[in-house]
């Protein structure tokens, strides 16, 4: 039982469990004849890579590492400007509903919309990038994006238009939000991908609260159809530069590189030293290669299956298609996720970060009605501002996540003797229970009182960006153990989290308000009951922590997917 995880005796190694974290002269595998892994030795530490890069030039993990970071921020800023469009809306809910002659009620369904529209295109998506790679999907959502923002900007005194745009608005958001974290999981190794991921999840899931700040200014300076005509504008910038320099990250990799997931259920197999297979001892006999690791730091590599494949020039790296990456069936791929929601461990990370999205989406719907009316009596431009208060939780969040996540898993690594286990990551949710649950009960109490003149305006939005911090930590926790522990399932399990949060958040968005009126329009009953909720969810992570190992090994032993088909 290292550090609390529980062993599991049907394995002696299950996937996901790694020694990354070691020195690069002692064998991952103890088998006789084995000879040193590619490594990353630019730090103190030197730290075997996982997964091992292959010998193709072509593999991104051959890549230099500043051209992995260069496309990482590409997309993470492509996806700033499509998520954008979620909150985009938010300071204007009362010039909207004059302009459109509307309700609020039907204001908030305008987000509602789109949320919909991006978990509903996702679900169709996936496949698509499982088979073909990414890349045809971050162009073709890049032009959606350009599209459907300028169709919203022109549906001016037509709700019906609006909300055709905003679903479609949803359909190119779904690349950016489904495909984005799964990239990171394409570029880099194990040890660097927390920092990458916090910023990806930054970028996808708080980048957007900036955008709430502008929006209120440019609505009372030029008119609230032009914040889509100027993400229209940007993201029109934005194409050369994602058809230029994001060339396909999907690679089909021999399963034998894959360190992280191979596994066996021969117990007299496992070894104090490490971990053996028989993949893993066929890969370990392998000549010595010439080629560089990751960021160029091999130290006596061996060659994995090398292969004598020629680099691709810019020209041929141009092409949205690159060949297959899979030979499954789409309709299979299609189908793969539904299943997965029936596993602990995706069941866990869709209610870690949906729930907390959900109730920032909850958030944002209805603050109009505390901060347009008594005894505020806000316009867009100070309600936009508001917003400031979420930006900077979102980048306190990011702080947190991005300083944490790599650290804890060397450190727990460490302690635990050389062996990481996914697990690991699960320790992040502590903060987003701290942060997000006290901002929950704080927003609920103290936007009441705000309205009694018992507190100032900073109070209540002090507590929203306390709740917005625990979203992003969340996301990131989440997305880590699904990508270090089912790295395999990491574009399934993505779908799944963006199907439930965004349903959620859609059925939040319907009764929103409805509900507020049930209360006589007072929040702290209801977010009493919402920060309670997202407190068992939290409390959850103590059995996925001490289980999740085993639950890993039942269900590489069990897999779900053969038992419904569509594997």
């Amino acid at each position: 039982m290292g550090l609390g995880i529980l062993e599991d005796r049907a394995m002696a190694h299950v996937p996901g469990t790694t020694r990354y974290f070691d020195d690069p002269e002692r064998p991952q595998y103890a088998a006789n004849g084995t000879q040193g892994l590619k490594c990353d030795t630019s730090g103190p530490v030197p730290v075997i890579l996982v997964p091992q890069p292959s010998d193709d030039p072509n593999d991104p993990l051959n890549w230099p590492l500043w051209k992995r970071d260069l496309i990482t921020f590409i997309l993470s800023m492509v996806a700033i400007f499509a998520t954008c469009l979620g909150p985009i809306l938010a300071a204007n809910t009362l010039t909207l509903s004059f302009d459109f002659i509307i309700p609020f009620t039907k204001v908030a369904e305008l987000t509602g919309w789109y949320l919909l529209g991006v978990g509903l295109a996702a679900f169709i998506f996936v496949p698509s990038g499982r088979i073909w790679g990414k890349r045809h999907l971050f162009v073709a959502g890049t032009v959606m994006l350009v599209v459907t923002s300028a169709w919203g900007g022109a549906s001016r005194n037509n709700y019906t238009s609006m909300v055709a745009s905003r679903v479609f608005q949803g359909v190119a958001t779904a690349p950016f939000e489904s495909l984005v974290n799964a990239a990171v999981g394409d570029l880099y190794c194990v040890h660097q991908r927390g920092i990458r991921m916090a910023f990806t999840n930054l970028a996808v899931f708080g980048g957007a609260f900036f955008t709430p700040i502008l929006v209120g200014k440019v609505t009372n300076s030029i008119g609230w159809w032009w914040t889509f005509y100027l993400v229209a504008i940007f993201c029109a910038a934005c194409l050369p530069i994602v058809f230029l320099f994001c060339p396909e990250t999907a690679y089909r990799r021999d399963t034998s590189l894959n360190l992280d997931m191979l596994g066996t259920e021969n117990p007299a197999a496992a070894q104090d030293t490490g971990f053996k297979t028989e993949d893993a001892e066929k890969a370990a006999s392998q000549p010595v290669g010439t080629n560089g690791a990751a960021n160029g730091s091999a130290n006596g590599s061996a060659a994995l299956h090398p292969e004598a494949r020629p680099k691709a020039t810019f020209v041929q790296s141009l092409a949205l298609f690159n060949g297959r990456k899979t030979d499954e069936s789409f309709w299979k791929l299609l189908l793969r996720p539904l299943p997965l929601f029936f596993q602990p461990a995706f069941l866990w990370a869709c209610l870690i970060q949906g729930l907390m999205i959900g109730w920032t989406v909850f958030i944002g719907v209805i603050l109009a009605q505390f901060f347009l009316s008594t005894p505020l009596w806000w316009g867009e431009v100070n309600t936009g501002y508001a917003y400031t208060a979420a930006f900077i939780g979102a980048l306190l969040g990011f702080a947190i996540a991005g300083g944490l996540s790599d650290w804890s898993a060397r450190y727990m690594t460490k302690l635990n003797g050389g062996v990481y286990e996914p697990e690991f990551r699960i320790v992040l949710v502590i903060p987003q229970m701290i942060l997000g649950c006290a901002g929950l009960y704080g927003w609920g109490i103290t936007v009441d009182g705000l309205l009694h003149g018992t507190y100032h305006y900073a109070v209540p939005l002090t507590f929203f960006a306390l709740e917005v911090a625990g979203m992003v930590i969340g996301a990131v926790a989440s997305s880590l153990y699904i990508v270090d522990a089912y790295r395999d399932l990491a574009i399934e399990g993505f779908t799944c989290m963006i199907i439930f949060k965004n349903v959620f958040s859609f059925a939040l968005t319907l009764k929103a308000f409805d509900w507020l009126v049930t209360t006589g329009t007072k929040a702290t009953p209801i977010f009493n009951i919402l920060a309670s909720v997202q407190l068992v969810a939290c409390l959850l992570s103590i059995p996925m922590y001490v289980f999740g190992k085993r639950i890993r090994s039942y269900f590489y032993r069990h897999d779900l997917l053969e038992t419904f088909k569509v594997r």
